[in-house]
């Protein structure tokens, strides 16, 4: 995994800004600390920092290759998981090859099949490729969008970057918000609408997409999609075909020159993993596997079961390192760190964002990078096979609008009156634009449908918030963290899978769990569904209501649009929040949380509004 970014203008001479370029470089340094490199070509520039994974002698970037007397030159950030198939395809057709890096796959399938090579590939990347005969740039992100890539385009020239932070370091582009900005971060954050940078003219691929940037002007085009297609496997066919695709996805990302280590949450996802690739390793005689997990200081003591949260987690880790036989180390987070974290995060994700969920990530990470620098973790089951309540309670299911984010009211309360009078219909208006993209096949039931716009829902949405958190709060300590339920094909099928089957037994991820427990304790194959833990200790909403008293007390430019008196009744009376604001769940502390953040990304950034 790197960091990546470029430079093109019409006009200029790119050498001329090294100190610039340079700059940009150094805001990528977190994601790769082992390497770094500079492409210049008069007004072209690319832009690598590198973590070491897999070839460290040729897998070094900027990469470029001569072929039939053109100069292609690749930035790459990614894994690929098919490489040595890709490999040999290339070789039957004459290329050669200088190491066994996937970056030089990349570049010589797109040498052979141009912006068509996307639709080979099986990872999560995104990389950039500069033709000198021609003078364009190929832009392209993974078709899940597991991997970042963020771009700003203006009269004669176009930025790019893994993180927003890079193109803001060019000084072409401003920490300037409009009213959409700020309704991305009021309405909607820590979501973003797809493609939406939220800084005034910054962009995102969207999953899935590619662009080429020639003679001035920037041609987007989905490369890849999720069609509806009629789900013709058995009951039986459904179990095994589940259960092969994420086998096949979890070994194929055991690939690595560098030793692995594995998330443990003592749910379903993360066991399925632990314990597919512990199989994997005795197999092999490769000893045993490392597992990680998570907690919040005297958290125990707190603890209080919940709908969303019926039980702890740390007796089903316990259980699940014993099964799969793992050397298993607990991080336990202290809470004051917690929030001091939640400023790195802001500096990590370059937007106010996930909050304590972040700063969590951020510091389990950071412990982690000690002794690992690759992970494996569970993310994105629970969109891809109806593991939220969302999915099974039809009061909510069939509610129109997005489910984690029912009700704006909250939003709105910390809002002086006036402020954004529109939130809501732009709120509303990115529900609408999502669930029209969901393709649907006329033999549908009324459920299924509703099912296929409740997956794209989850997948533009949620799960982009999820993949972005783990993106980047691990890549702020260089470590890299791989997904294997965000395998396309995996993603694929259960998109056409009918409600029935993804629901067996009329459990969330019962699929799933019917395609693995046999091989998984049937106490945690069988465990309700358990989001991301927080923690409950009052130490953390102590905290977090001292620093937000004193940004109350400063006149700024947040304060200025924030109800001080709505946001001293939650802090008088944070039991008042019943409703999560956002997800499962984030009340009361989340919420001056999220406020800690805002004041830090407006001053940090030195955002203005326009």
């Amino acid at each position: 995994m790197c960091g990546i970014a470029g430079w093109i203008e019409r006009d200029a001479d790119m050498s001329m800004r090294i100190k610039l370029l340079n700059n940009m470089s150094q805001t990528l340094e977190k994601r790769g600390p082992d390497e770094n490199g500079i492409y210049i070509n008069k007004n072209t520039a690319l832009i690598h920092r590198r973590l070491v994974v897999i070839d460290r002698e040729n897998g070094k970037q900027p990469m470029s290759v001569t072929h039939k007397g053109k100069t292609y030159v690749i930035v790459y950030n990614g894994e690929l998981y098919n490489t040595e198939a890709l490999r040999e395809e290339l070789r039957a057709d004459g290329f050669r090859f200088r190491g066994h890096s996937d970056t030089e796959v990349v570049l010589k399938m797109y040498i052979k099949y141009g912006s068509r090579c996307a639709d080979k590939l099986n990872g999560i990347f995104a990389f950039a490729v500069f033709n000198s005969s021609d003078r364009s740039i190929f832009l392209c992100r993974d078709k899940i969008g597991v991997k970042p890539l963020f771009y700003y385009e203006y009269k004669g020239g176009l930025i790019f970057g893994s993180e927003i932070k890079a193109l803001l370091a060019s000084t072409i582009v401003k920490p300037k918000i409009d009213e959409q900005g700020l309704n991305e971060i009021f309405f909607l954050g820590p979501a973003r609408t797809p493609s939406c940078g939220v800084f005034k003219g910054v962009h995102e691929l969207n999953p899935g997409e590619c662009a080429i940037y020639k003679n001035g002007i920037l041609c987007r085009e989905q490369y890849y999609r999720i069609e509806a297609k009629e789900h013709t496997d058995s009951e039986n066919d459904t179990i095994e075909k589940t259960r092969s695709l994420l086998t096949d996805a979890i070994r194929r990302q055991l690939v690595s020159d560098v030793p692995l280590c594995f998330f443990l949450s003592g749910g379903l996802d993360s066991s399925i993993i632990v314990k597919t690739a512990s199989e994997y390793y005795k197999e092999r005689k490769l000893g045993k596997i490392n597992t990680y997990s998570v907690e919040y200081r005297d958290n125990e003591k707190f603890f209080k079961k919940s709908r969303f949260q019926p039980n702890a987690d740390y007796e089903y880790i316990s259980m699940m390192a014993d099964n799969a036989d793992t050397r298993h180390r607990e991080v336990i987070l202290d809470n004051k760190a917690l929030v001091d974290a939640l400023y790195d995060s802001v500096e990590a994700r370059d937007l106010p964002g996930y909050v304590d969920v972040d700063s969590s990530l951020l510091l389990f990470c950071k412990e982690i990078k000690q002794n690992y620098t690759v992970a494996l973790s569970g993310e994105c089951a629970d969109e891809l096979f109806g593991g939220y309540p969302w999915y099974h309670d039809k009061s909510i299911l069939f509610d129109d609008c997005f489910p984690w984010s029912k009700s704006q009211d909250v939003r709105r309360f910390i809002l002086k009156d006036g402020i954004l009078k529109n939130g809501e219909e732009y709120v509303r208006q990115r529900y609408l634009d999502t669930i029209n993209l969901a393709p649907k096949l006329k033999s549908d039931s009324e459920t299924d449908k509703r099912m296929r716009e409740m997956f794209f829902l989850n997948f533009y949405w949620f799960m982009q918030c999820l993949l972005e958190r783990k993106d980047r709060c691990s890549m702020f300590s260089g470590l890299e963290v791989r997904v294997p339920f965000c395998d396309y094909r995996l993603v694929e099928y259960a998109y056409n899978m009918p409600w029935s089957l993804k629901a067996y037994g009329n459990r969330e991820k019962g699929i799933v769990r019917k395609a693995f427990e046999d091989i998984l304790p049937k106490e945690i194959c069988w465990r309700k569904k358990s989001p991301y833990p927080k923690t409950h200790n009052p130490i953390y909403f102590d905290e977090c209501v001292k620093r937000v008293k004193l940004i109350l007390e400063k006149k700024k430019q947040l304060t200025e649009i924030l109800n001080k008196k709505s946001i001293e009744h939650i802090i008088e009376s944070p039991d008042a929040i019943t409703t999560p604001w956002y997800g499962q769940l984030m009340q009361a502390p989340q919420i001056l949380a999220y406020i800690i953040e805002l004041d830090c990304w407006f001053e940090k950034y030195n955002v203005e509004i326009v």
